[in-house]
């Protein structure tokens, strides 16, 4: 892969998933601020340009969560897989992580007050993922699958309550904007998921699942933002074009 440091993030991600294990390996956020350049994004990760450059051109051709092209994938196949994998994910690991939460704030709370700084964050953004899923699963996603079936027969677009496809696609972003923003002040009151030396089990455990949960929401971020919306988007200016015709 040949990439240069005036392309974008989410472009790097797009050609090539396995950056993306890349770009975690190096805090690059190639989802919600997948709009920087390499070079911006380095900088602001206080990062060798260089550095990224070897390690994301020595990047293989495959990653574990991306080993099939979502690019040329069907978009109801694509939304099956995200409701399948990361929303799934998010709803079991959610209340599992809230009880490790709950068990260190009892043990460690007094000695460790970021950690309920953490709970508080965690609370509200389990929350609204919570309606942000749902909403997605009960509107929007359904309506990207009908309106791809009506494309591959040839029909009409189905109609729309809320007009046209861009407006609750803004809203998913803004509101993976701010699910981002929380995960970066967790990881910023953690210490970047480090645990205090000597920490008990559970503590390491409740860290090394935050880092894990911040791990799968930038995947599936990067699913919907970077893949899924675009196409979303194009195929409905398709559509409509059609349509006038």
């Amino acid at each position: 892969m040949i990439t240069t440091t005036e392309k974008t993030v989410r472009e790097i991600a797009i050609e090539n998933p396995a950056t993306i294990r890349v770009f975690e390996t190096l805090g690059i956020d190639y989802c919600c601020g997948g709009k920087r350049s390499l070079s911006d994004a380095c900088l602001n990760a206080n990062i060798p340009v260089a550095q990224a450059l070897e390690l994301l051109t020595n990047a293989g051709q495959s990653a574990a969560d991306d080993a099939n092209s979502w690019n040329e994938a069907p978009l109801h196949v694509l939304t099956a897989h995200i409701v399948a994998k990361h929303h799934a994910f998010v709803r079991q690991e959610t209340p599992r992580i809230e009880s490790l939460l709950s068990k260190v704030i009892s043990s460690h709370g007094d000695g460790h007050p970021e950690v309920r700084q953490i709970e508080e964050l965690f609370l509200a953004m389990g929350q609204e993922l919570r309606t942000h899923m749902m909403k997605e699963e009960q509107i929007l996603f359904p309506y990207i699958e009908k309106m791809e079936a009506a494309m591959l027969a040839a029909e009409p677009l189905p109609h729309a309550c809320f007009g046209s496809i861009t407006s609750p696609i803004s809203n998913m972003v803004a509101d993976h904007e701010d699910a981002g923003a929380l995960l970066a002040r967790i990881r910023e009151l953690s210490g970047d998921f480090t645990p205090p030396p000597g920490s008990c089990p559970t503590y390491r455990g409740l860290y090394h699942s935050l880092a894990e949960f911040e791990g799968d929401l930038h995947r599936h971020v990067h699913l919907e933002n970077n893949i899924l919306f675009p196409r979303a988007e194009r195929m409905e200016a398709v559509g409509a074009a059609y349509a006038i015709r």
